[in-house]
């Protein structure tokens, strides 16, 4: 895997000033057992290419963050989002770009989940999270849905 060192890291930032990437990234649930949610590996060639992480991407101009969830879940895994509510946001300084990610849970959704650009899914439970390279950005995340499951 690539160096991902970064500056820092800030959880749920109330304001951020500097140039950065807004991504929102789905914690999808398998069920509503909520044990098990869904990863997607990140292409090799781009920005941290081989990592998982959560479904999402970049917000477009003048989309809020629950718009640019739909979009991004109907367009990368072929689902209609049903019930969801903001989980975190965490702010990292990657030294190549600097990344807001604003997380949601969504523990209701519709229609077939499928990878509509090619890249590998996989559901996993909270035990396997360690046996996944996972971004810098998202451990805090990963971590915190460890600990809302003890």
């Amino acid at each position: 895997m690539p160096s991902t060192a970064a500056d820092s890291v800030c959880i749920d930032p109330v304001s951020v000033d500097e140039d950065h990437i807004h991504v929102v990234a789905a914690i999808v649930w398998q069920s509503s057992q909520c044990d098990r949610f869904l990863i997607a590996r990140r292409p090799s060639g781009k920005h941290l290419g081989g990592y998982w992480e959560f479904p999402g991407g970049k917000l477009e101009p003048g989309e809020t963050p629950r718009q640019a969830l739909e979009r991004e879940l109907r367009e990368e895994i072929g689902i209609e989002v049903g019930e969801a509510e903001a989980f975190m946001k965490v702010y990292f300084r990657y030294p190549e770009r600097n990344v807001l990610l604003d997380t949601w849970t969504v523990s209701s959704f519709s229609g077939e989940v499928g990878s509509r650009e090619n890249q590998p899914l996989r559901w996993i439970g909270l035990r396997e999270i360690a046996t996944y390279d996972f971004p810098p950005a998202d451990e805090p995340i990963l971590e915190a849905l460890q600990d809302a499951a003890r």
